[in-house]
């Protein structure tokens, strides 16, 4: 992922010089929002790399699950730089609106053109793996709203070509602003989900604990709880109630559910913890919920 990163970062800079020249050349404020918004892709991509060679790193000590969570937080920078963007553009627009200025249409066109087909290049190259990783997902709408921002700009330029009206080129800006705060709402949504520990949007718990229940040995499940530890990277802890049984045999039970996670739900890191109900005499019991959590033996 980080080689793909590395080439996207290299057509965004191209495409940025191109259109940031073409985009004070023309005059056209739609081209010089793309512009912009190209260059909070750039910063996007750098991130974006940057965080996927951190997320290589392995475990430490001191960070025990790694440096997944780097990327979330470099996806929230991102999608915060796509509002910022949006915010000038929006400023810009209006203002152009009540005083509009002449557009060189055909260099704003052919610039859009080329721009178009290096974003959707980008795009295509992103689109695997931003299914599994949000920090790549940021980067990949980065690169998907500039594409979206070439079509916005070619079609003003086709306009403003044929029938001079100029208010197309703000009104264009607009539509390209609010393409890009829909698309870092979602990056927001699903970062801050990660970061509140809360369940994986595709992933219902009432789901995982009756298929946990289902296992041969188990006879209940409680104190269940599920989370990211970043996209892809699920995560479950649960108290699993069986028979008092030797050591050997609950370790084959908790081989079954860990089996079970991983191959229906995709959940690769889980922490069981197996319980036994009230035996006889001189047997060891725990009852989290009746002793504070602590073993109690008679």
């Amino acid at each position: 992922m980080a080689a793909k990163l590395r080439f996207a970062v290299i057509v965004s800079a191209t495409i940025l010089v191109a259109e940031l020249i073409a985009g004070l050349i023309s005059n056209s404020l739609a081209l010089l929002s793309d512009a912009g918004h190209v260059f909070t892709d750039l910063l996007a991509l750098s991130f974006s790399w940057f965080a996927l060679k951190q997320a290589e790193k392995p475990a430490t000590p001191g960070m025990t699950y790694g440096y997944h969570r780097v990327g979330i937080l470099t996806a929230l920078v991102n999608a915060l730089s796509l509002t910022g963007v949006s915010v000038a553009i929006f400023y810009e627009a209006a203002n152009r609106w009540h005083h509009p200025r002449d557009v060189n249409s055909l260099l704003m066109l052919s610039v859009a053109a080329v721009g178009l087909l290096a974003n959707l290049l980008v795009v295509a190259w992103l689109s695997h793996d931003a299914r599994h990783n949000l920090n790549v997902r940021a980067a990949w709408w980065h690169a998907w709203g500039d594409s979206l921002s070439s079509i916005g700009v070619i079609v003003g330029g086709v306009v403003i070509y044929f029938t001079g009206r100029l208010l197309v080129d703000p009104l264009v800006s607009m539509v390209i602003g609010a393409i890009i705060v829909g698309g870092a709402w979602g990056i927001v949504k699903d970062g801050v989900r990660i970061l509140l520990e809360a369940s994986p949007a595709h992933l219902d718990s009432k789901d995982v604990s009756q298929s946990i229940s289902q296992t041969t040995g188990i006879k209940g499940v409680h104190d269940l709880h599920l989370w990211s530890i970043a996209p892809g990277i699920n995560a479950l802890s649960c108290h699993l109630l069986i028979d008092d049984v030797s050591i050997s045999e609950g370790a084959c039970i908790m081989e079954r559910v860990n089996q079970l996670l991983v191959e229906r739900f995709n959940i690769g890191h889980s922490t069981l913890q197996l319980e036994c109900d009230p035996c006889g005499e001189g047997r060891c019991v725990f009852h989290p919920s009746e002793h504070g959590g602590k073993a109690s033996g008679s």
